[in-house]
């Protein structure tokens, strides 16, 4: 008996199995849309404990049932009849487990990443995550061998250090990025470690399976680092906007802003008509999680007509963690002149939190009424 003939399954089941078999390809969309949307509602906070056990326990769920996986690998099939349910179960559904557990986590990190930078500065990394996530639902890939599971493991560790070690740290930067990618390292030495000792007449399948892909990945996360093509987790800008003036109250910050109401996309004065005397104040919040300290940087670029972005100011701002809303932050700038302009809010290495775009006009001095909003 194969693994998958466990003798006749309940009515129920066998209705759905009907069911499935006609519906395969509506089934699974539906499936995977509904539990990236469940993700999306739920996803918590980047430094909560129970996400960080969750993202500890799936992982090591997912390389113990494929370590497994790999000393089975040459031996004859079990026979499934004579075990007990629970042991038959897990040889049954182990990889449907692992694919799920891998779906639960590339979907999370996706998240993640996604909430943390620009799409177009990240297009490319972020684009490689929905990829592997949709290849995991792939029914072909899904009955592949183990080393392409082995290379989706290897991206989920690398993204879990990526995203936690800052946390822990307390900071980012280059040095807090080579550390998360060590870390990540470990649990495929582990494995390796573990298959040198209990099966080294294996070794070689082993690199060809699991240190190879793994090596891969590795070289793919560090050159995407690079290029500053990884978004900056655990930080992220959830709004940032142009505004006339700024004001820090016992309430929290005042922002005063001439926006028409039917323009409601914007994000204050992003059509910013500037009168003699006027300021640009450029407000947004942060979030980094709790005890989370750093600095940012933020540009202010002007683009002349038929020219290219050019940089007029760098302003550092020292960043606190905890705010569940984001610690408060703004730039202000007095200097400038007519056209279109661009601030971005950059890590200290370099790396794109978040931008906003604006038009600044000159008119004459007349009287106006601001809208006053508290953040």
């Amino acid at each position: 008996m194969t693994e998958t003939e466990a003798g006749p399954a309940p009515r129920g089941i066998q209705r759905f199995k009907s069911y499935y078999e006609r519906h395969e390809r509506l089934v699974d969309i539906g499936f995977f849309a509904g539990g990236f949307l469940f993700d999306i509602a739920t996803l918590s906070r980047v430094d909560s404990w129970l996400s960080i056990a969750q993202q500890v326990f799936y992982p090591t769920a997912i390389a113990a049932i494929l370590l497994h996986m790999f000393f089975d690998e040459g031996k004859p099939p079990r026979q499934l009849e004579a075990m007990s349910t629970v042991k038959r179960w897990y040889f049954q559904y182990r990889t449907a487990a692992v694919h799920f557990l891998l779906g639960a986590l590339l979907s999370l990190y996706t998240l993640f990443f996604f909430k943390s930078s620009s799409l177009l500065v990240s297009f490319a990394f972020l684009a490689f995550l929905v990829l592997a996530l949709l290849l995991n639902e792939w029914k072909r890939l899904k009955a592949a061998g183990l080393t392409f599971k082995f290379v989706l493991l290897s991206l989920c560790l690398l993204a879990f250090s990526a995203v936690v070690v800052p946390v822990f740290v307390g900071s980012i930067g280059v040095v807090v990025f080579l550390l998360s990618m060590l870390i990540g390292a470990v649990p495929i030495a582990i494995i390796d470690r573990r298959i040198r000792i209990h099966a080294p007449n294996r070794i070689d399948q082993a690199r060809k399976q699991i240190t190879i892909p793994f090596s891969l990945v590795l070289i793919g996360f560090l050159t995407l680092y690079l290029f500053r093509l990884i978004p900056p987790v655990p930080l992220s800008i959830p709004f940032i906007g142009v505004y006339h003036l700024v004001e820090k109250t016992e309430s929290g910050y005042r922002l005063s802003d001439e926006r028409p109401r039917w323009r409601f996309w914007d994000h204050g004065d992003q059509h910013f008509k500037a009168q003699p005397g006027d300021k640009i104040y450029v407000f947004f919040r942060i979030f980094s999680p709790t005890h989370f300290s750093d600095q940012v940087t933020m540009r202010w670029y002007w683009k002349p007509k038929a020219s290219d972005w050019k940089l007029q100011d760098s302003i550092a701002i020292a960043i606190v963690g905890g705010r569940a809303q984001g610690f408060r932050g703004y730039g202000v700038k007095s200097n400038y002149q007519p056209g279109d302009w661009k601030v971005q809010v950059e890590t200290t290495d370099g790396r794109e939190i978040g931008r906003i775009y604006f038009n600044l006009e000159g008119v004459p001095e007349s009287a106006r009424n601001f809208e006053i909003s508290v953040q």
